[in-house]
């Protein structure tokens, strides 16, 4: 039995769905993920070892019947391969993006109108920049250079240019891994310049950590908030799902997205992942209504899909 095999089975059994040892892809679980879009799925070819490739992702999420997926990817960007994973798995939504860290040049408007640029016009996403964020660099006390989107207070002008050109070409703006106080900041400067789609990321993952009076201030300038669910076999998944439903409940899940955050190598698949999260927020009170509203109808809003 396999690592990965071993993994699903555990968080199979840790959300209370689980059948025969290495068995995914039930059909309960194809019948959750049915014209779902998962927004942050991790994938080859990247430095770190990855579950799948994107050619693979995009296969296995139609296969399910999924509706679409979101390529992402700390460091290269994503459009190219969205566009080639598109005709792999034809019919499916897939839709890359920009994270703006060192390797791109951080606060890069260039690198984000170059993205547009790309065959199929498929870059859809731009993280305000996640391991490389002056944030995550100090949360994680490490001594190396980060890129930064305020000072004293203020968003930086190179920012505010990153923003000027999401609201031009009706791009998604995503916070990555900033402070909630410059999470806030990005969502109302997007406002201002009348970006029409933000999403904060993984907003009570570390390192963001907002509570939820600043979650729903994000919401109220129009920023959807992303809960992820990783890995569901982790030691502090309950007590992690447990918070999100109360979480949810208080933003309103008309104001959330539920996406899967997987890819990683020694994780489930991300089809399986994502499947096993949504029925365990439903386990968690949450009813069918509010986790198709975030799973289906509010990433779709997003991406801008009818």
């Amino acid at each position: 039995m396999t690592v990965k095999t071993i993994a699903t089975a555990l968080m199979a059994f840790a959300v209370g769905i689980a059948g025969p040892a290495g068995q995914t892809g039930t059909p309960q679980e194809t019948d959750l993920l049915r014209g779902t879009i998962d927004i942050h799925v991790h994938s080859d070819p990247d430095n770190v070892p990855r579950s799948v490739d994107g050619l693979e992702a995009a296969r296995q999420a139609r296969a399910r019947g999924m509706r679409g997926i979101v390529l992402k990817n700390h460091y290269d960007p994503t459009a190219g391969l969205a566009y080639l994973a598109r005709k792999e798995a034809p019919g499916l939504e897939v839709f890359g993006g920009i994270d703006l860290n060192l390797t791109v040049g951080g606060m890069n408007a260039a690198a984000v109108e170059h993205m547009t640029q790309v065959a199929g016009g498929w870059g859809r996403l731009v993280w305000m920049s996640t391991f490389d964020a002056e944030n995550q660099v100090r949360y994680s006390k490490e001594d190396r250079p980060f890129v930064s989107v305020s000072r004293n207070g203020q968003l930086l002008p190179e920012t505010k240019a990153v923003i000027g050109i999401i609201a031009k070409h009706h791009l998604v703006m995503a916070t990555g891994h900033v402070s909630p106080l410059e999470g806030l900041m990005l969502v109302r400067e997007a406002r201002r310049q009348r970006v029409e789609h933000m999403v904060v990321t993984h907003a009570m993952n570390p390192p963001v950590l907002m509570t939820a009076a600043q979650m729903q201030e994000a919401a109220k300038e129009g920023a959807f908030i992303e809960f992820v669910g990783g890995s569901l076999t982790a030691t502090d998944a309950n007590e992690r799902l447990r918070r999100y439903a109360e979480a949810i409940r208080q933003v309103g899940p008309q104001l959330c997205i539920l996406s899967s955050d997987l890819g990683q190598k020694d994780n489930p698949l991300p089809v399986d992942g994502y499947a096993a999260f949504l029925q365990a927020m439903r386990t968690r009170g949450l009813t069918e209504r509010d986790v198709n509203v975030m799973s289906k109808e509010n990433p779709a809003k997003l991406l801008g899909l009818r």
